[in-house]
């Protein structure tokens, strides 16, 4: 769907007028192009000590122009702020004002990425979920890892030009370029998080194997996608098997036609099935199997809405919601794992809803069975690892798309505009999120939700 504002004001008279009239600037995000550099500019590495060495050097294998002066850089492609030694708040501040000192030789579409320490117990919201220490930390370690979360947000509202800045954190003992860290950073700083901004991916482990061709994360990967037959799921779809996987897309007979119409597009194996079949992940894992001889990939995407005030809600629109969008999900899991065929190192990406952690009006059954979701990525996440795989979710805020096309055009564009980028997703930017977590270069991160919502200020 057309963001008519977003098209007028990416003009120059109409951004003249929006800027007189003092009203939201969106500019057009900087997405994945594979013939397009990594980043738009030189890369900031900003930190003293051995950390933000050995990051620096490793960027300069994916051949970027690395700086640790911005003397000299022009405009930056980003920024990096290792904080990965951070033990007590009054070390902040040095490395705090000296991102503020180039943030506006940051170029329209670059990147501003922390590295840092996760503080347990707290962690850094929905986004991220923290391993336990070993130990209680000081209180003065805790307090200054935790600032950095603070900073990184507030940076991220403060930024334009489609800019984003996210943050990887770092569980004890994971080095500065375990393989996930690198596959996080390569992530953000990529156009593939256009609309992920705010957010923070917590690396646990330092196993792993990075893409050999970050082009074809999935090459010899069998994935299948749910609810594939249009909208965020054909994207999915689309966006995997140009990633190199074989795909089984999946969804109601009602939609055979669209369905059918997108395996031909991709040649893949299409599987007209309700996910509230009692034996849907047999029946996935069996179609998987059979034409491909194993399945590595699942993506819960099948979702429905049925919108009331808990005060007027009934029991089927309850009921329904939560079969389809939380109790299927659940069903499957279990049968996916006690089935055989699942390959090494399986990947479950669910997706879940910003709803599910701010909560929305009109969306008590929609809600629960979002934030559902996120309670049972964060229970498998050891279910997964006893695999060598990984369950993680993808929350969404405002993305263009055939159901938010039919919200009344006033509520729509406010809707719009109430995040930092101030324009709504699309389903690329889910399915780009959807396609990281299904890749080696998610290395030991694990039951947890990452927010693709521009960083949506509405809620928690």
């Amino acid at each position: 769907m057309t963001d008519t504002y977003l098209d007028l004001v990416s003009t120059g008279p109409g951004a003249a007028l929006a800027g007189r009239l003092g009203l939201p600037r969106p500019v057009r995000l900087r997405r994945h192009d594979p013939a397009a550099p990594l980043v738009p500019g030189p890369v900031l590495v900003l930190g003293r000590g051995p950390d933000a060495d050995r990051i620096a050097e490793a960027l300069l294998d994916w051949d970027l122009d690395v700086r640790r002066r911005a003397e000299g850089a022009g405009r930056l492609g980003a920024v990096l702020l290792v904080l990965a030694d951070l033990e007590a708040p009054g070390g902040l501040q040095e490395p705090a004002l000296a991102l503020g000192a180039v943030l506006r030789q940051l170029a329209p579409g670059g990147r501003v990425v922390t590295v840092s320490r996760p503080a347990p117990g707290v962690g850094a919201g929905a986004a991220s979920a923290t391993p336990a220490a070993a130990e209680p930390l000081p209180p003065a370690v805790a307090a200054a890892r935790q600032a950095v979360v603070g900073l990184l947000r507030s940076v991220a509202q403060e930024l334009r030009g489609g800019a984003t800045a996210n943050g990887v954190l770092l569980a004890d003992g994971v080095g500065p370029t375990a393989p996930g860290v690198l596959g996080a950073l390569r992530f953000l700083l990529s156009g593939r998080s256009a609309f992920v901004s705010g957010q923070f991916v917590t690396v646990g482990g330092t196993t792993g194997t990075l893409p050999a061709d970050w082009e074809a994360p999935l090459a010899g990967r069998v994935a299948a996608v749910t609810g594939a037959a249009r909208g965020i799921g054909a994207q999915i779809a689309r966006t995997l098997a140009a990633a190199g996987a074989r795909v089984v897309v999946v969804d109601v007979p009602a939609a055979g036609e669209p369905l059918a119409a997108l395996a031909n597009e991709l040649h893949a194996v299409a599987l007209q099935l309700d996910v509230t079949d009692e034996h849907a992940g047999r029946r996935v894992l069996a179609a998987a199997r059979e034409r491909f001889g194993h399945l590595d990939v699942v993506v819960h995407n099948a979702g429905i809405t049925r919108d009331k005030l808990l005060a007027n809600m009934d029991e089927a629109r309850w009921a329904s919601v939560l079969a389809v969008n939380l109790e299927a999900q659940l069903r499957m899991n279990e049968q996916l794992l006690a089935g055989e065929g699942l390959g090494e190192a399986p990947r479950i990406v669910c997706l879940a809803s910003t709803s599910g952690i701010a909560g929305n009006r009109g969306q008590t059954n929609y809600a629960a069975s979002k934030a559902g979701v996120i309670g049972m990525v964060a229970a498998a996440a050891p279910l997964l690892a006893a695999r060598g795989g990984a369950i993680n979710a993808v929350a969404p805020g405002f993305v263009e798309t055939e159901m938010t096309a039919r919200i009344p055009a006033a509520r729509r564009q406010v809707a719009r505009r109430l995040n930092a980028l101030q324009q709504g997703g699309l389903p690329v930017d889910v399915a780009e999120a959807v396609l990281y977590l299904a890749s080696g270069a998610a290395a030991g991160v694990n039951g947890q939700t990452l927010r693709v919502c521009g960083q949506n200020l509405v809620g928690a």
